[in-house]
C-alpha cells in the first residue's frame, strides 16, 4: 500500500480527516443561478464578473489555484497585480453566455498540473500577463463575432509577445491532514526586470449577512507575519507567511456605495484590497489588522528568467517557531515522490512514460474540478429573512424546494460549468474510481440521496434547469465503480451497490410514469445531452405540437434496463430475491427492444427499413408519425444497450434462468428483433442487444454527422 493510500485509509476510518482540505474553491461564482435573485433569471446580468470583486457571494466563493475546507467556512487563493491592471487579479475572467460568440467562455490560461485524491500535494500554473489585461478588447471582439466565426482569444490580443508574462506555480503539500504548505513560484519569462504584487489572500466565506444573530468569525494580525482565523465551528487556523511587506485586513460585505450607490453596512468591504493596492487608498483597508478578510502583501522586483518563490502555511498548530525551516522543502520532497509513487501503482507500469504522464495530468483536471457546492433551494426561493424578498417571476427550479446541496462534488468545468451536471458526473466517477473509489461511490449516493433525488424519482439534472432530462446512464456508473473498486482494490462493495440500486429502481420507475406517453415502451426524455444534433429543441414544445418518440431515449432505458439486470443479479449471489427483480428488467428490456420496431400498430417506427437506421419519429397532436430523418447520434445510441450473460451466472439463478428461457420458447416475437438468444457465444454467453448482427452491420456503413 502507497503513502497515499494510507492517506485514504485514514480518512476512510476517520483516523485523519485527509480530506477536510482540497481545491475546492471555484473559479467562478458570479454570474451562476445560485447568486441570481433577478425578478427575470437572468443570471449573467444579475451578479457580472464587474461585481464579482465588491459584493459579497452568498452560496460560495471563487478564486486563482484556491483551496477551501469541505464546507467551505476558510478559503485561501491568490491574487496579482502587474501595476497596469485595473483591478486585482483575483479570479479568472471570461465572458458570459451573452458576450461569448459561442456562449460563456474563460479567457486565461491556467493549468493543472498535479493532483492526489487526499490533496497531499497539488500543482497548479497560471500564465499572467505583464501588459494591461484586455478586458474590454476581449469582450467587444467576441460580440462582434457570429457564430460561425472562431473565438477571439486571450493569445490573439498579442499580450504574450516577446514572453512578457510571469508563470506563476501554486503548490500544496500537507505536512498533517491539519497543516497544509504553501510554495508560490513565480517566473519572469520576459528579457527585461519585471514588478509584480503577490498577495496570498485567505477570507471567511460570508455566512453571517444572511440570518439574523449569525456569528461571525474573524481574522486577526497575531504578529507581523501571522494570521489568526477563527470560526464558530471550524476552530482556529493560523496562516504563517514568509517575511510580507505587510498584512491587510477587509471585510468580506458587499461595497453597496460602489455598485448601488447606497450606504455601505461596513466600513470595510469585500474591494478594500483592491482599492488599496491599486487605487493607494490607505483607508481602505482596516488599520486595526482584523476582518474577515485579509492577504500578505509581497512586492517583487523579478530580473529576466528570475524565479522568485514564497513559502506560507496554513496550519492548526499556533506555536511554530521555524515554519519555513529545512523541513518544509523535505515535506514538499517527500509528497512529490509519494505522488510519484502512488500514480505508478495506478498505471501498474503497463504504459510509457508519455502515457504515464497524460494519465496523471488528467487524474489532476479530475482532482482539481472537485469543488464545494452549496444551494439550498427552498431558503433561495424565499429568500433571507436580513435580504429583501426576491421579486421573480417564473422563478427556475421552484419545483424543487427539497434540494438541499452542501457537498464536494466533481464538476464538469470550474469556470464554465461551475455547477453539477448529473449525467457528466456519471461519467467523471469511472475514471475516479481508479485512484478514489470512496469518492466516486459517494458522488453516485449523494445524487440518489432524498435531499438530491426528486419524492417523484427524477435526478436533478443542472441547476439552470433541474427538471431537464439527462440520460439515465446511473445505473451503468453505479456497476462500474463497483466493477473497478473490484479490480483495482480487491473489494466488493455489496453494501454501495445496494443502497444506490434501490434508489435507482425509484429512477427508473420515475421513466416509466413520466417519460413513455404512450405506454407503448417508447420513451421521450428530451434533449438527453445531445444539444446540437436535431431539428427541434427537443427540451421545449414542438412548434407542431405533439412530441418526440426518441430512438436515443428508448435506447437509454433499454441499456437502463441490461445495468439493472445486471446488479440484481450480482445482489441475488446473497439475496435471492433479487433474482425476481432481475426477471423483471429482464422482460422489460425485451418489450423496449421490440418497441424500437414496432410502435403501437403503425408502419413508421424508429428502424428505418430502407435506410437501414435508427431515428427520432415525430408524433403529431391528431396520431399521424413522421420519421425525422437526420443521421445522427441519435440513431447510435441504440448500440449502447448491449449486455453479456455467463453461462456460469445464468446456471447459479434457476428460477432467472426458467424464466430467460421461457421467454425465447414461448414469446419468440419479443426476441426475434434483437440480438439471438438462442445460440450460445463464446464459453457459452448470451447476448442481449438491441442492435441484432445485420444492423449492426448496416448502421457501422453509414456516414454519421
Amino acid at each position: 500500500m502507497t503513502a497515499e493510500q494510507k492517506r485514504l485509509e485514514e480518512d476512510r476510518n476517520r483516523k485523519a480527516y485527509w480530506r477536510r482540505w482540497g481545491s475546492y474553491l471555484s473559479e467562478r461564482q458570479w454570474g451562476t443561478v445560485r447568486e441570481d435573485y433577478s425578478s427575470d433569471g437572468n443570471a449573467w446580468n444579475y451578479f457580472p464578473h464587474d461585481h464579482a470583486r465588491s459584493r459579497a457571494y452568498r452560496w460560495g466563493e471563487d478564486g486563482i489555484a484556491g483551496i477551501s475546507d469541505n464546507h467551505q467556512r476558510l478559503c485561501f487563493a491568490i491574487a496579482l497585480w502587474n501595476g497596469k491592471d485595473p483591478i486585482l487579479k483575483e479570479r479568472l475572467f471570461g465572458l458570459s453566455g451573452p458576450e461569448g460568440n459561442h456562449g460563456e467562455d474563460v479567457k486565461e490560461y491556467y493549468f493543472y498540473l498535479d493532483n492526489t485524491p487526499s490533496h497531499a500535494y497539488m500543482k497548479y500554473l497560471y500564465k499572467y500577463p505583464q501588459a494591461e489585461f484586455p478586458y474590454t478588447q476581449l469582450v467587444k471582439e467576441n460580440q462582434q463575432r457570429g457564430y460561425h466565426e472562431p473565438e477571439f482569444e486571450l493569445a490573439d490580443t498579442n499580450i504574450f509577445d516577446n514572453n512578457e508574462y510571469f508563470d506563476v506555480f501554486v503548490e500544496y503539500a500537507k505536512a498533517a491532514d491539519e497543516d497544509i504548505l504553501i510554495k508560490i513560484s513565480i517566473i519572469n519569462r520576459a528579457s527585461q526586470t519585471k514588478h509584480l504584487h503577490l498577495l496570498p489572500t485567505i477570507w471567511f466565506r460570508n455566512t453571517w449577512s444572511w440570518q439574523e444573530n449569525s456569528s461571525k468569525p474573524t481574522l486577526t494580525q497575531n504578529s507581523p507575519n501571522i494570521i489568526k482565523a477563527s470560526h464558530p465551528s471550524l476552530g482556529d487556523r493560523w496562516l504563517y507567511c514568509q517575511n510580507p511587506k505587510s498584512l491587510l485586513f477587509t471585510e468580506n460585505e458587499t461595497n453597496y456605495e460602489r455598485l448601488f450607490g447606497t450606504k455601505n453596512n461596513s466600513l470595510y468591504v469585500k474591494d478594500g484590497i483592491n482599492n488599496y493596492i491599486v487605487h493607494n487608498q490607505i483607508e481602505a483597508v482596516n488599520s486595526e489588522q482584523v476582518g474577515t478578510k485579509a492577504a500578505a502583501h509581497y512586492e517583487l522586483t523579478l530580473a529576466p528568467k528570475q524565479t522568485t518563490i514564497i513559502h506560507l502555511r496554513l496550519t492548526d498548530n499556533a506555536n511554530l517557531t521555524a515554519a519555513f525551516d529545512t523541513d518544509f522543502d523535505a515535506i514538499f520532497s517527500k509528497r512529490q515522490q509519494e505522488a510519484d509513487e502512488f500514480y505508478q501503482h495506478i498505471s501498474g507500469g503497463n504504459f510509457s512514460e508519455d502515457a504515464q504522464n497524460v494519465q496523471r495530468q488528467a487524474f489532476a483536471g479530475l482532482l482539481w474540478t472537485k469543488q464545494y457546492y452549496h444551494y439550498v433551494l427552498e431558503d433561495w426561493l424565499k429568500g433571507d429573512p436580513t435580504q429583501p424578498a426576491p421579486q421573480r417571476h417564473n422563478s427556475r427550479n421552484q419545483e424543487w424546494t427539497h434540494l438541499y446541496n452542501d457537498d464536494i462534488l466533481s464538476m464538469p468545468d470550474k469556470w464554465e460549468f461551475p455547477w453539477f451536471a448529473a449525467w457528466d458526473l456519471a461519467f467523471h466517477v469511472i475514471p475516479l474510481a481508479m485512484i478514489d473509489p470512496d469518492f466516486a461511490k459517494r458522488q453516485l449516493t449523494r445524487l440518489t440521496r432524498e435531499w438530491y433525488l426528486h419524492p417523484n424519482g427524477q435526478i436533478p439534472a443542472y441547476e439552470w434547469h433541474f427538471s431537464d432530462v439527462n440520460p439515465p446512464v446511473h445505473a451503468w456508473a453505479t456497476w462500474r465503480v463497483y466493477q473497478i473498486e473490484q479490480e483495482f482494490y480487491g473489494r466488493s462493495d455489496r453494501e454501495f451497490l445496494e443502497r444506490v440500486f434501490q434508489k435507482l429502481l425509484l429512477n427508473f420507475t420515475w421513466w416509466v410514469n413520466r417519460k413513455d406517453n404512450n405506454g407503448d415502451n417508447v420513451f421521450q426524455g428530451g434533449f438527453l445531452g445531445l444539444d446540437n444534433i436535431g431539428i427541434f429543441d427537443r427540451s421545449s414544445e414542438l412548434p407542431t405540437g405533439g412530441y418526440l418518440e426518441q430512438s436515443d431515449g428508448t435506447s437509454w432505458m433499454g441499456m437502463y434496463c441490461l445495468n439493472m439486470l445486471t446488479i440484481a443479479l450480482e445482489l441475488a449471489k446473497t439475496n435471492p430475491t433479487y433474482e425476481d427483480i432481475a426477471s423483471k428488467f429482464f422482460e422489460h428490456f425485451l418489450y423496449i427492444a421490440d418497441a424500437m420496431d414496432h410502435i403501437g400498430k403503425t408502419d413508421i417506427h424508429l428502424w428505418d427499413d430502407d435506410d437501414q437506421f435508427f431515428y427520432d419519429v415525430l408524433h403529431m397532436p391528431h396520431g399521424e408519425r413522421q420519421r425525422l430523418k437526420v443521421r445522427s447520434m441519435v440513431g447510435l445510441v441504440p448500440l449502447f444497450a448491449t449486455e453479456t450473460i455467463e453461462a456460469s451466472l445464468l446456471n447459479a439463478f434457476p428460477g432467472f434462468k426458467k424464466r430467460f428461457e421461457w421467454f425465447i420458447n414461448n414469446r419468440p416475437d419479443l426476441q426475434k428483433n434483437i440480438a439471438c438468444l438462442e445460440i450460445p457465444g463464446s464459453e457459452a454467453r448470451r447476448l442481449l442487444a438491441i442492435v441484432s448482427p445485420e444492423k449492426l452491420k448496416a448502421i457501422l456503413q453509414k456516414n454519421v454527422g
